[in-house]
């Protein structure tokens, strides 16, 4: 079992810059694919990043198209968290940010991912 706890949202003006954090306990990161999600009211949970992981313990970083090159996802295994460093904010990336892992599977997937935080609130202002 896997508990996730996001930390980070907050109220920040368009252009500024969040970085979430997510934290584990009950089991180690390193073996996880870690995504972020996000969903806005009224809408679908959507798939925002992710970070993969192989038996040889090569990671990689995907993104959503509209956050590519804006948001960057990293892991710290030796703390057992993983972020999402969000900079030039735009006020369509206001949601809740959810944190999920899972051990194999689509990345993008919602279905695919077993565990998930509570989620952060975060809400840019124009």
């Amino acid at each position: 079992q896997v508990q996730l706890v996001e930390s980070g949202g907050g109220l920040v003006q368009a252009g500024g810059s969040l970085r979430l954090s997510c934290t584990a306990s009950g089991r180690t990161f390193s073996n996880y694919h870690v995504g972020w999600f996000r969903q806005a009211p009224g809408k679908e949970r959507d798939f925002v990043a992710a970070t993969t992981w192989n038996a040889g313990h090569i990671y990689y970083a995907y993104y959503e198209d509209s956050v590519r090159g804006r948001f960057t996802i990293s892991r710290d295994n030796a703390k057992n968290a993983v972020h999402l460093q969000m900079n030039s904010l735009k006020p369509e990336d206001t949601a809740v940010y959810y944190c999920a892992a899972n051990s194999m599977g689509d990345y993008q997937n919602v279905k695919a991912y077993p565990y998930w935080g509570q989620g952060t609130q975060v809400t840019v202002s124009s």
